[in-house]
């Protein structure tokens, strides 16, 4: 199999999944519902990302247009670079590995253009998909579903702390998705693995 059908099939595997799982937690699950897959440190927690990573916001929907813009750019951007190295017949691992990061980055945006459309509202009752009364906002305006949520240390900083003495201490605190996932393992693996997989660039 050639690299750009791996690459091709890789991304589509990716989008699949994320895809699934996401509106699998929109049609079954509210904003804020918990199912506890490993006791209290795995955990499915149904949240919407609104913004930009950590929740941060952009100027209101003019910021989240403008926003949705440039995830489009960046992801015509990547799908350049990752034609460019198919073509040069690059290390497998690192066309893999940029594949993951753009299949990431289209997860994330097809919720961003197209959630708001197809679904209703989900902070009362798990939404509906092609709801009667049309979606819960616009073209580029929806938000992203993130659910993933590993607190594997939830204790509290020690008294004698010289900052947040006694205040809460969770680690890993942020609620991600399988498309954050897939670009995170894409640029670590490239991080790591470097010498290797641009050393016949």
């Amino acid at each position: 199999m050639s690299q750009g059908k791996k690459s091709i099939l890789f991304i589509l595997f990716i989008l699949f999944i994320d895809q699934l799982l996401k509106i699998w937690v929109k049609t079954h699950m509210q904003i804020g519902q918990e199912i506890h897959l490993f006791g209290n440190w795995g955990i499915l927690h149904f949240i919407e990302n609104n913004g930009m990573a950590f929740g941060m916001e952009m100027g209101g929907k003019a910021g989240k247009f403008i926003l949705s813009l440039f995830r489009i750019l960046a992801i015509f951007g990547i799908g350049f670079f990752l034609a460019s190295l198919v073509k040069k017949k690059a290390h497998v691992g690192l066309i893999l590995a940029v594949s993951a990061i753009m299949a990431g980055a289209i997860g994330n945006i097809i919720d961003s253009a197209f959630y708001g459309i197809i679904f209703n509202e989900s902070y009362s009752a798990p939404a509906v998909l092609f709801p009667p009364e049309g979606g819960y906002s616009t073209f580029l305006h929806g938000r992203v579903v993130d659910m993933f949520y590993f607190p594997v240390i939830n204790t509290h900083w020690p008294l004698w702390s010289p900052f947040k003495a006694g205040e809460s201490f969770i680690f890993f605190r942020p609620v991600f998705n399988i498309a954050d996932s897939a670009i995170t393992c894409g640029v670590i693996s490239i991080i790591l693995f470097q010498k290797k997989m641009f050393r016949d660039l």
